[in-house]
């Protein structure tokens, strides 16, 4: 970021979300000619990111929500005189919520070829719906971010002693997880409504609105067996007999968890041995507070009997986040034998592989697996993860 936009975002921040700056710089990132596209769950800040932007850019900008019915059926024409007049003398077009305007795809390629000096910038928290829109259409023209919850680094910039900052948060961020409106709110029991809150109203509310979801009951209890089953291999088959779903729709109800930006999946890294575990994967949760609300269990770390659950979690999920925003860009996978050894997060980058193994505890010695460097002698290292070495591990 720019000088200029750093003191913007952290002047506007600091009302909205006491301080947190995110990584995302609009002005910066968007650019005439092309669709600036922010994909992310409900209430991971999406909304208050444009309308900092909206209210403080030097730009003209003609500013729509999606979520308005004469949005929808003015922006669902697709027809450039049409869409002209929405524009203006403008340079710039935001839309929030932009997945719920029919055939939003086509009306923004229609744009894009016949205003090429005009910079379009545009949101949407139903991955399943706004990708599939936009895909095809927008082939060439335009460029994706993420917003998730709030990432580690983001939770300390502000900080001259980041590193202690990040530590003395650590078991509040394990149990409560990082949306914004939960990093604000400082009363536990105020906390625990806003998690249930967002799990009822908002993450399940995109999917329900997929027609072929017909209730929530299922999709809770899928995402509760996901929860007890951090950091193992999820069989569909017994998750379907447990559920009493066939295979497939387990496999597309996971597909819309994960497009919902709920949970994603690691699969199984296999080159060189016949008994390296490939056709099962494992799946993380966003954020550690949706997983622990799913469950029932905000208890704090001191009395909790899945603090290594908690913590392969996090730091899963924080990696793939400094990932899409920053990179390294990697292929991640976890490793395992039919024998028993494993490793939780393997990242396939630079003709290398580096195996990262997540500890909470601090007094257990561990060391990489024999098999793994014997395996791969010439491409494999190994490092072990605790709360003494996640920091750098998280950050950039």
């Amino acid at each position: 970021m720019n000088p200029r936009n750093i003191a913007i975002c952290g002047n506007l921040c600091y009302n909205a979300l006491m301080n947190i700056t995110r990584y995302l710089d609009i002005e910066a990132e968007s650019q005439p000619g092309e669709v600036l596209l922010i994909l992310g769950p409900r209430r991971s800040g999406k909304t208050t990111l444009i309308q900092h932007f909206v209210e403080n850019t030097e730009r003209s900008v003609a500013f729509y929500r999606g979520d308005e019915l004469r949005v929808q059926h003015d922006f669902s024409v697709h027809d450039s005189a049409a869409l002209e007049p929405l524009i203006g003398t403008h340079d710039t077009l935001v839309i929030d919520e932009a997945q719920m305007i029919p055939g939003i795809g086509k009306s923004l390629k229609l744009l894009v070829d016949t205003k090429p000096q005009l910079s379009i910038i545009v949101t949407g928290s139903s991955a399943f719906e706004l990708s599939g829109q936009l895909g095809e259409p927008l082939t060439g023209r335009k460029r994706t971010k993420y917003l998730l919850p709030v990432s580690l680094h983001e939770l300390t910039s502000g900080s001259a002693t980041r590193q202690l900052d990040a530590a003395a948060q650590l078991p509040e961020l394990l149990v409560y997880g990082q949306y914004p409106r939960i990093t604000t709110e400082k009363d536990p029991a105020r906390r625990a409504e806003l998690l249930g809150e967002l799990v009822d109203s908002y993450l399940l509310k995109d999917i329900l609105a997929f027609q072929e979801v017909k209730g929530s009951a299922v999709i809770l209890r899928l995402l509760n067996l996901l929860a007890y089953q951090i950091g193992s291999k999820v069989s569909l088959s017994e998750v379907g007999s447990s559920l009493g779903i066939d295979r497939k729709t387990v496999e597309r109800y996971l597909d819309l968890l994960e497009k919902t930006f709920v949970i994603f999946r690691l699969g199984g890294y296999s080159r060189n041995l016949r008994s390296e575990v490939t056709k099962m994967a494992r799946y993380y949760f966003y954020d550690n507070g949706i997983r622990n609300v799913v469950i029932q269990n905000l208890n704090p770390i001191d009395i909790r009997g899945d603090m290594g659950q908690l913590w392969e979690n996090f730091v899963i999920s924080e990696r793939q986040k400094r990932r899409l925003y920053h990179g390294p860009s990697a292929n991640q996978y976890f490793w395992r034998t039919w024998q028993g050894s494993e490793i939780d997060l393997v990242e396939e980058r630079e003709g290398k592989l580096f195996g990262y193994e997540m500890k909470w505890s601090t007094t257990k010695q561990a060391k990489a697996p024999r098999t793994w460097l014997d395996a791969y002698p010439e491409q494999a290292s190994w490092q072990l993860i605790t709360p003494d070495t996640a920091y750098e591990f998280l950050t950039w």
